[in-house]
């Protein structure tokens, strides 16, 4: 019984102390300083819609990706953009190789210390097949972490990072998108 009486007693205090929070973020009116810095065009209408999301910006406007049938040009920042790094780490010798390949195809290999232990350029065709693979892939829907696949002792784990997500997965659970992915990029040793 004075078990219960504790939990009970705890919980009691986690409310209050949460309630005391949520009343300090509020503003004079009891609205919280988010909902009175809203603008009045984001305010639901009076028969309860909910507001259009806000046009597009010129730039998300113009961007589309490869698979929506425009192709892209590349620009002078290809050089600098990031396409995709993959760090596989495991193996027979527990070793780490990463890969960087850049907007222009270029790419580095680096090994467990971030050192350079190689470069290269993909031609433009290994590029294109990169490219569409990782369109392909669907980053953004992609699991966080694959698993579940059968253990293969002394394999491989895959860290991908594309477009602003980070997925994983072991050998075993590899997903055929991020194989195709992988089966497009350069060796990860030399």
């Amino acid at each position: 019984m004075r078990t219960s009486r504790t939990v009970v007693a705890v919980r009691l205090g986690a409310a209050v102390l949460l309630g005391a929070a949520l009343l300090a973020g509020c503003g004079p009116s009891g609205a919280s300083d988010a909902s009175m810095s809203r603008a009045p065009s984001d305010a639901p209408t009076a028969t309860g819609d909910t507001p259009a999301p806000p046009p597009p910006s010129p730039s998300q406007s113009q961007s589309q990706s490869p698979s929506q049938g425009q192709s892209q040009s590349p620009s002078r920042n290809d050089a600098a953009e990031t396409l995709v790094r993959v760090t596989r780490t495991g193996g027979f010798a527990g070793q780490t190789h990463t890969l960087v390949v850049k907007g222009d195809g270029s790419w580095t290999r680096l090994d467990v210390k971030a050192q350079p232990t190689g470069t290269g350029k993909q031609s433009p065709q290994e590029l294109d097949a990169l490219r569409a693979a990782l369109a392909k892939a669907d980053f953004a829907h992609l699991p966080r972490v694959s698993s579940g696949g059968p253990v293969i002792y002394d394999g491989y784990a895959y860290t991908f990072v594309h477009g602003g997500f980070e997925v994983a997965s072991d050998q075993g659970s590899m997903p055929p998108a991020l194989t195709a992915v992988l089966d497009a990029l350069p060796p990860f040793t030399g």
